[in-house]
């Protein structure tokens, strides 16, 4: 089983990193993708309140249960304190979508025993190997 194959079938709840309330963005619809396919998603958006109905978090840290995944929607820039907060969070895998990557921060986890996938769609492969 490869990594993308591993977090998708052992994760259950997804922290959402820039998740939005609008629906046209790819962090709202590939949040209600893995919704319906059964993820217990968490959005983190300091900006809003909820989106999709579900109480949105300013980080990860304030969180009040375990997260298994977080799913980075911001720039690879603005990931290494992303990363470091999902390490804190004891966050077994991160993954980064489409366009967003950042390989110190990723080593650094991966340092830490977290799994990391980079610049890929999490819904994409999703509907690829299990057909969504």
């Amino acid at each position: 089983m490869d990594e993308v194959e591993r977090q998708l079938t052992e994760a259950r709840t997804v922290a959402v990193v820039g998740m939005s309330p609008r629906p046209d963005r790819p962090s709202h619809y590939v949040a209600k993708y893995l919704m319906e396919q059964g993820y217990r998603v968490i959005p983190v958006n300091p900006a809003v309140d909820e989106v999709l109905g579900l109480r949105s978090y300013p980080n990860l840290g304030s969180i009040p249960e375990k997260v298994d995944l977080v799913d980075v929607f911001r720039r690879s820039s603005q990931t290494p304190p992303i990363v470091d907060e999902a390490i804190e969070i004891g966050a077994k895998f991160i993954w980064m979508q489409d366009g967003v990557s950042h390989e110190g921060a990723a080593e650094k986890a991966r340092r830490r025993g977290v799994s990391v996938v980079m610049d890929n769609c999490m819904m994409r492969e999703h509907m690829r190997r299990f057909g969504g």
